[in-house]
């Protein structure tokens, strides 16, 4: 009886009824969007990442170490005030298996002492998540910490094919009013009876004239591994918090001329450049680094004319106030070979460089060239989308490089004009009559964008590259 009734109401006025049953439809799914929105606000006002008034939430990549980000450019001048605390963590799907059922359950996790400085409920109520010895470690994470991590030296890999050129060298370059240096602290591959060779050399150059000075010693292999406190002979390298102490005792490749003294660089938090490793065919691999982009040097080099006759005191050189530059390299480098070279100035710094490697372990021209630009509080911005053009004067050798780079935070043109090259010559790998590796000084011409900022400027820098004929298998 009551349904004939509702029935006959319905179907007496159906105009009345279909836009009355619309009006419900509509309000009942504005109710299920709305209960649905609040849930989710509810979720987001809970979480730790939106807990605590902070402004930016940083995800990386799996195969970025986050302590390089929290440690390095987040200890930048101009965040450091900014950063009360930092939690990472990771997200991930695990199945919960009971009897003959398995059950999907979303799992995050994270360390438990940072989060609840975020205010986490879940993890606050729980007194037994604590901390385990790798949360700790992590947030141990200092600037000095982490720069000697990154400048550590590396196990040799298992690679026969390869093992016979391997090499790992600190390298550091500077300018100062008197003087400019190149300095290499390089050792070599393991013996059959486990040592290493190292060697020392530095390239001094005053009023245009370049000299080179070297020395050599062997070194055990747990030496080597204390890199970056490396000693090799008489001459030192020790990181100090965040400074770097060089000793140098070296003597001219030709004549009786001795260099000693005492070097420092300062190196900064934010302004580095994070680990690049690539490898190949047969365990091939060769990795980069650059622990300093730019920092402040100072320190004095005596140069003498033997082991007790000093030479005039015209021959002391200051390095005060001047700026210098530190980069490590390691790897196998049978058959390699390169483009590099870095600009600095005021609070910019520019580095570009392309490796080719042997083609018994990979493709030379898969490999991109990159060029990063650093400012006064870390990266501007990078790009692989790079051209690299090398213009010979009459004999060969190069007279201009022009490289260009284009991406998404940066749109930059270096042209860098050769004023002077040291040339060594090589003889290693699958190379006919060897290969001549150049270091070159000169002045660059940078002009462009990066992040926004215009870039246009005129700066004395260096750049490598070689020259020969490649013999390929």
């Amino acid at each position: 009886m009551i349904g004939r009734l509702a029935f006959r109401s319905l179907t007496a006025h159906p105009v009345r009824s279909a836009v009355l049953a619309a009006g419900f439809g509509v309000g009942v799914a504005v109710m299920a969007i709305l209960l649905g929105v609040a849930a989710i606000v509810l979720e987001q006002a809970e979480s730790p990442e939106q807990v605590g008034g902070g402004d930016v939430l940083i995800r990386l990549a799996p195969q970025v170490p986050a302590r390089l980000v929290l440690a390095g450019t987040l200890q930048s001048d101009a965040l450091r005030p900014r950063v009360r605390v930092a939690s990472p963590y990771d997200t991930t799907e695990l199945y919960l298996q009971q009897d003959t059922r398995t059950t999907r359950v979303f799992a995050r996790g994270g360390i438990p002492s940072l989060e609840r400085a975020l205010d986490d409920r879940e993890t606050r109520g729980i007194a037994a998540w604590t901390d385990s010895p790798a949360d700790t470690d992590w947030k141990g994470a200092s600037p000095a910490n982490l720069l000697r991590s990154l400048d550590r030296f590396h196990p040799i890999p298992d690679a026969p094919a390869w093992a016979s050129s391997w090499a790992e060298w600190l390298y550091f370059n500077g300018r100062a009013a008197d003087a400019r240096f190149y300095l290499t602290f390089l050792v070599g591959p393991r013996t059959a009876n486990g040592q290493r060779m190292g060697g020392v050399r530095l390239q001094l150059e005053r009023n245009g004239i370049m000299r080179s000075y070297t020395s050599g010693a062997v070194i055990s292999d747990e030496d080597a591994m204390r890199a970056p406190d490396l000693t090799i002979g008489a001459s030192s390298v020790r990181l100090d918090g965040m400074q770097y102490r060089i000793h140098l005792d070296v003597r001219a490749q030709s004549g009786a001329e001795r260099v000693t003294g005492d070097l420092t660089l300062t190196a900064s938090a934010g302004r580095l450049i994070p680990p690049l490793e690539i490898g190949g065919a047969r365990g091939w691999v060769t990795g980069y680094v650059v622990p300093v982009m730019s920092g402040p040097l100072d320190g004095m080099l005596s140069v003498t004319a033997g082991p007790d006759k000093t030479r005039p005191a015209g021959d002391v050189v200051s390095l005060a106030g001047g700026v210098g530059y530190h980069d490590h390299n390691w790897g196998f480098w049978q058959g390699v070979s390169w483009q590099w070279g870095q600009v600095q100035r005021d609070d910019l710094s520019f580095i570009y460089g392309r490796v080719f490697p042997p083609r018994e372990a990979a493709d030379p021209e898969r490999f991109p060239g990159f060029v990063g630009a650093l400012g006064p509080d870390g990266p501007l911005g990078y790009a692989t989308n790079v051209q690299i053009t090398e213009t010979n004067d009459a004999s060969g050798r190069p007279q201009t490089i022009v490289i260009s780079a284009r991406g998404t935070s940066l749109n930059l043109s270096l042209r860098f004009a050769v004023a002077s090259s040291v040339i060594t010559h090589m003889a290693q790998g699958p190379l006919a009559n060897g290969i001549d590796f150049l270091q070159m000084r000169g002045n660059y011409t940078v002009s462009g964008r990066a992040a926004g900022r215009e870039i246009d400027f005129s700066a004395p820098g260096s750049a490598e590259t070689f020259r020969g004929t490649r013999v390929t298998k």
